[in-house]
């Protein structure tokens, strides 16, 4: 097969190597020229370090290498998805089938990346949402994975299955893509949640009642816009929550460390050095739970803090101290 993977960051060389060992003809486009000429002439990406870039692998900076392809993979950060799939409009053949690999929630429309892809294709294309735990440090690195293939036309699902499953890194199907975009979009403010509780000093206790409580507000929320219960204890909303929230390859989590430890947001967002989803999937979150009137209590938390200054600690207390409820009172179990 023929496939362009449209964005070079540690994510998008990950699935290149990975398309590439199952044997099919791959391009690599990056946005910047001297990023490109970094990765030739290094022979490695500075985002996947130690990891080498076979000379077979096609590294580019002309858009046009979406053209007559496959498949095109789409992995460049949320906020530059719909932008991104304007820009493919014009290029990207009907047969070709778009898989997006971005976990994150459009903030001003509160649409998922595969809505936003579709929205800007003119559902010329099948859109297949990739998710599960899945850290491109590790994929890179051959370490065994397992992941969610996710459209409602099982066909190209299937499609997406076959082109990314090998020994090392399992894929399974699903028709459920509201869910699995949404357990990979909304963990992200769960881990960055996790962090703070680590930097605070907190322990095991702590961030177990979180992620527990996460998925459960998170589970809420995307049973109300259509997903199925059981996707969200599945690889792309259990799974992808325990990774996120307990590595240090998680760059959300390594953010809310930075925040519990006492940096101001937008500093701790700075040092990290690359792109946390979670910063943006708590407003994109909140707007949401706003929007349907569903109750995301540690999301709206997160926001606030992220976005309106809230103390943390206050902010802490306050979530261990609303009112007293049944655990399994939640209208979606």
């Amino acid at each position: 097969m023929k496939i362009t993977v449209v964005g070079s960051g540690a994510w998008g060389t990950a699935l290149s190597l990975l398309l590439l060992e199952n044997g099919n003809e791959v391009t690599l486009w990056s946005f910047f020229e001297k990023e490109t000429e970094t990765m030739r002439s290094t022979g490695e990406n500075p985002f996947l370090k130690g990891v080498p870039i076979p000379k077979n692998l096609t590294l580019s900076s002309d858009l046009h290498c979406v053209q007559d392809v496959d498949a095109v993979v789409l992995a460049t950060p949320s906020f530059a998805v719909r932008e991104m799939a304007g820009k493919l409009f014009p290029l990207l053949a009907k047969r070709t089938i778009v898989v997006s690999v971005a976990k994150g929630i459009e903030k001003e429309s509160s649409l998922r990346m595969s809505q936003v892809i579709s929205e800007e294709l003119h559902g010329n294309n099948a859109v297949v949402a990739l998710s599960g735990p899945s850290h491109a440090e590790e994929v890179g690195r051959a370490i065994p994975t397992a992941v969610v293939a996710a459209c409602p036309n099982l066909e190209a699902a299937e499609f997406v299955q076959d082109l990314f499953m090998n020994e090392r890194f399992r894929v399974y199907t699903s028709g459920d893509i509201v869910g699995v975009e949404l357990g990979a979009a909304l963990k992200n403010v769960i881990a960055l949640c996790a962090g703070c509780c680590d930097g605070m000093g907190f322990g095991d206790n702590t961030k177990a009642m979180l992620m527990t409580r996460g998925l459960t507000e998170i589970a809420r929320v995307g049973a109300q816009l259509g997903g199925h219960k059981e996707t969200f204890a599945g690889l792309a909303g259990m799974g992808d929550l325990i990774v996120t929230c307990t590595s240090d390859h998680s760059r959300n989590r390594r953010a809310g460390l930075l925040i519990g430890g006492g940096m101001d947001p937008q500093a701790a967002m700075k040092q990290v050095g690359a792109v946390v989803e979670g910063y943006y999937a708590a407003a994109s979150g909140y707007a949401m739970a706003q929007k349907c009137g569903v109750e995301m209590p540690i999301t709206e938390a997160t926001y606030h803090v992220l976005y309106d200054g809230a103390p943390l600690r206050e902010t802490f207390t306050n979530l261990m101290t609303r009112a007293k409820r049944h655990e399994i009172e939640e209208s979606w179990l």
